[in-house]
């Protein structure tokens, strides 16, 4: 091998290899800014299961592409041929705080940033592990591009996971966020086998124990409503739950940063300094200075850092059971509750749909927001039936008397373009307010439409935004608006209904 091999480098030598190497600069806050060229997003289209036996009859197929383990060989050899000639840095970490059910991840990267991230985003192990020593091995090459008509694949980048050799392939994309999701993917696989629930949720733990967990697709608000003063942050993205109660299934935050301020998030705006890696944001040419304000190279700018740099973390990565779950949605349309209460069967029945609206740039090619269904807040990441990750919840939730609130972190008084987003300081109040039980004494109402309580007062939020048809003007248009959503919702909802109670499925809206 002609190129050489970095084994495990402190955060500050890979900053120094990164700049080294002109794969990045240095802001003003000593963060590592670095760009990923037109692969600003996830790319779900060029991700692939590879379909062998002995995972043939558990994967989930439909969304899920399989790939050739034929396929898969070529693109191995070929890419090990690749490296031969390229400076590689290979960062040995873990996925999973709770020491019972981990994974050893090695992670081989082309580039320095890139094994800077997973070394921010993994846990880093107290004693550095041998190269043999891992369950699940990562190879990165963002230069390397896939040939489909040769490969299989469906364009040049390709996301490749084969629980069989427990091998993930990653090349023709820049975005560090395929190494965290695709990790991510493999642990859905693992620990549901075990009767561990694994979601795609932030959770953070209030002095006295009481833990939350906040579901959401990405851009909901997970990161930004975890990162509580009041309250200890878990993780930002990614938890399991066994019988002992919570943990993080990674050891950082890869934030949102576009529109961050130190008035709204100062846990975030804190956390961006000598260590942290900014994605496509956008910078000063001189003053090295960041503008978090400018989206002129993707809406989906982001920052990653390890867990503890929030001031509050808690380090373990572990609490206790939940006592209160949120499913956070961004409502494009303008006509879900800002915060309704659900009773088990509508938390199964919202668990399932997974509604939201995705957000300019958090996929390529998502310029405003979009509605979609997402089973389970996490779809892209779920390579088991919905209906396994689902059954585990049903019975955590009963077991455990957790309470659940749907929040709507979207727009209110008209759709996207006509109405506003909804507050975040109104957000955080009904946040505070579900947690902190001030709603279980609430006089509540029902919605009509959405067949989902809503409490007809709220600590910190005006009344009047409670109900969404009072902040529309012309109330025909919401009532329009309204039935619109709730037959998309019971459209999606259809290919569960083979599957499912007839309870969970009268859960849902009324069309």
């Amino acid at each position: 091998m002609s190129g050489n091999v970095y084994r495990d480098l402190s955060p500050a030598q890979l900053v120094e290899a990164a700049i080294r190497r002109q794969e990045g600069q240095l802001t003003t806050s000593g963060a590592l800014q670095v760009t990923t060229g037109k692969y600003t997003g996830r790319s779900p289209n060029d991700k692939f299961i590879v379909n062998s036996p002995d995972v043939h009859d558990k994967i989930a197929w439909g969304e899920t592409k399989p790939l050739a383990m034929d396929n898969f060989t070529q693109l191995y050899s070929k890419m090990q041929a690749y490296i031969q000639n390229h400076d590689i840095f290979i960062f040995n970490g873990f996925a999973g705080a709770d020491p019972e059910n981990r994974i050893r991840v090695q992670f081989i990267n082309e580039f320095a940033w890139q094994n800077l991230f997973v070394h921010q985003l993994f846990i880093c192990p107290e004693i550095i592990q041998s190269e043999a020593d891992y369950d699940y091995k990562v190879i990165c090459l963002p230069n390397f591009k896939a040939d489909p008509a040769v490969d299989g694949t469906a364009s040049e980048a390709f996301i490749v996971l084969n629980f069989a050799k427990r091998l993930v392939l990653i090349g023709g994309t820049h975005y560090a966020g395929e190494m965290k999701k695709s990790i991510f993917t493999v642990m859905n696989y693992i620990l549901p086998e075990q009767n561990i629930l694994s979601m795609h949720c932030s959770a953070n733990v209030g002095a006295s124990g009481d833990t939350a967990l906040f579901f959401g697709l990405s851009g909901t608000g997970k990161t930004t409503l975890s990162a509580d003063p009041a309250r200890q942050l878990i993780g930002d993205d990614e938890h399991g739950w066994d019988d002992k109660g919570i943990f993080n299934i990674e050891g950082g935050c890869y934030a949102k940063c576009i529109g961050l301020t130190y008035e709204t998030e100062p846990q975030i705006w804190e956390a961006i300094r000598f260590g942290a890696v900014l994605e496509n944001v956008v910078i000063d040419p001189v003053t090295r200075r960041p503008d978090f304000t400018d989206g002129s190279i993707t809406e989906n700018t982001r920052v990653a850092y390890p867990v503890d740099y929030i001031p509050n973390a808690l380090i373990s990565g572990m609490a206790g059971h939940p006592q209160t779950i949120i499913f956070l949605t961004a409502d494009a349309f303008g006509v879900l509750p800002p915060i309704a209460k659900l009773n088990t069967e509508q938390a199964m029945y919202h668990f399932l749909s997974g509604y939201t609206s995705k957000l300019a740039g958090t996929e390529r090619g998502i310029t405003e927001p979009q509605a979609t269904f997402s089973t389970c807040f996490g779809a892209p990441f779920l390579p088991l039936s919905a209906h396994k990750y689902a059954e585990l919840l049903g019975e955590k939730l009963k077991y455990h008397q957790t309470n659940v609130f749907l929040i709507n972190t979207g727009w209110s008084g008209g759709p996207y373009g006509v109405g506003s987003r909804m507050k975040l300081s109104y957000t955080r109040a009904m946040v505070t307010a579900a947690i902190e039980g001030q709603l279980a004494e609430a006089a509540y109402q029902l919605d009509p439409i959405f067949n989902v309580y809503v409490p007809e007062s709220c600590p910190g939020v005006p009344a009047e935004l409670l109900m969404p048809h009072n902040t529309w003007n012309d109330k025909a248009a919401y009532e329009r608006k309204a039935q619109e959503l709730a037959r998309l919702f019971i459209k999606n909802f259809s290919r569960f209904t083979p599957n499912v109670s007839e309870k969970i499925i009268a859960a849902g809206p009324k069309g």
